[in-house]
């Protein structure tokens, strides 16, 4: 960050590939085994109080909408795409992550839905179009709020997709699908079971939820002091011994759990590219040192997922154990024989599932093609 380490052939990115490729090894060290069970006692006490979660929230996601419209897809995504066969781009793998959560949400016309931590609005507005009669989005940033409300309007959904800023825990009314994409990262486990108890209640009694995270392979650890200090302040990358027991004392059905390994890896790959091609843009809005702080954080965070152990999870949850079909058949159904959910008692949900994929014109494909860093582009 501060430009007394120069890499003189190749970029931080590359060194970050190398430095990285060894993290087995530093975790057999004696010195970590002595760390970490003291970094995971410390991490217990984590959690953010509604003032302290808002301070957070303003440290990173308010630094402009300019400056995250240098590195972003269109559709302004910060979270995880899904890089499906056929996806030869950003904005496809983005289009396919809205589309794939939106097959396990299964939005019925006339339904409501609650988008906690909704970012720019992107996938609230979605499911406005696919049909919801009301979308509620909910963040605690100002810079958010005000881009999503004005792509409602553009979009001419502003009745169907409303954007309010608002704490998950002073939430009120029950909603037929709840969604959270990308932020149960910021909650922390001292206020797991606050965010999971907030799903549970309103959440309606045949609804459907979706977790979509950061997540850990391994056991519950400490969290990374660069991080916290100068990207997300209180964030922590959950794992899902921890997560999964918090949903258990709730009574929720965990319904599906699907890990997604080097989608993030790709995703942060095309950001660091975009970031750098437009990195001149950036000096305008910051200065060298901030430029430098978050090459490295995009490219740290893309090793981490290449090399380390951080993946993606989604969780999909629900009050009742038939809330949603009993095999994953309907998640990548053909565009023309989509499967038509049933509710308890039998009757077609009206999920318009085919409508989905032809809208966003993206594939239902379960392949997943090879991903690898060899220090050239992956554009």
């Amino acid at each position: 960050m501060d430009g007394s380490l120069t890499v003189e052939d190749g970029s931080i990115r590359d060194l970050l590939a190398i430095v990285t490729s060894g993290l087995d090894g530093l975790d057999e060290l004696p010195i970590e085994r002595l760390r970490a069970p003291l970094a995971r006692i410390a991490t217990r006490l984590t959690g953010n109080r509604r003032r302290k979660a808002a301070r957070n929230v303003a440290r990173h996601y308010d630094l402009s909408n300019e400056f995250y419209a240098l590195f972003l897809d269109e559709d302004w995504q910060y979270s995880c795409a899904y890089f499906c066969e056929g996806c030869s781009s950003l904005e496809d793998a983005q289009a396919a992550k809205r589309s794939h959560i939106g097959q396990k949400l299964m939005v019925g016309e006339g339904m409501s839905v609650l988008d906690i931590g909704c970012g720019w609005g992107g996938l609230a507005i979605e499911l406005a179009k696919q049909g919801a009669a009301e979308v509620l989005g909910i963040s605690l940033s100002q810079e958010q709020l005000t881009l999503a409300r004005q792509r409602a309007e553009e979009a001419g959904f502003a009745e169907e997709a409303r954007f309010d800023f608002c704490d998950y825990r002073d939430l009120q009314g029950e909603f037929d699908r709840i969604v959270s994409v990308g932020m149960f990262e910021h909650v922390g486990p001292a206020s797991y079971g606050s965010f999971f108890r907030a799903i549970e209640e309103h959440l309606a009694p045949d609804g459907v939820a979706v977790v979509h995270s950061i997540g850990r392979m391994a056991p519950p650890g400490g969290k990374d002091p660069w991080v916290d200090k100068y990207i997300f302040p209180g964030g922590y990358i959950p794992s899902l011994s921890e997560t999964l027991s918090v949903v258990e004392r709730m009574g929720l059905w965990v319904t599906d759990i699907e890990i997604l390994r080097l989608h993030y890896a790709e995703t942060l790959a095309h950001w660091y590219e975009r970031f750098q091609s437009r990195r001149e843009k950036a000096l305008e809005l910051f200065d060298e040192r901030f430029c430098r702080m978050w090459e490295y954080y995009l490219a740290a965070c893309e090793m981490m997922f290449r090399n380390g152990n951080l993946m993606v999870f989604q969780l999909q949850l629900a009050h009742k154990r038939d809330a949603v079909p009993l095999t994953r058949e309907y998640l990548y159904a053909p565009r023309d024989q989509s499967v038509v959910p049933r509710d308890a008692g039998g009757n077609h949900l009206r999920c318009s599932c085919s409508a989905r994929s032809r809208l966003l014109g993206t594939s239902n494909s379960e392949g997943v093609p090879p991903m690898r860093y060899d220090g050239s582009s992956t554009s």
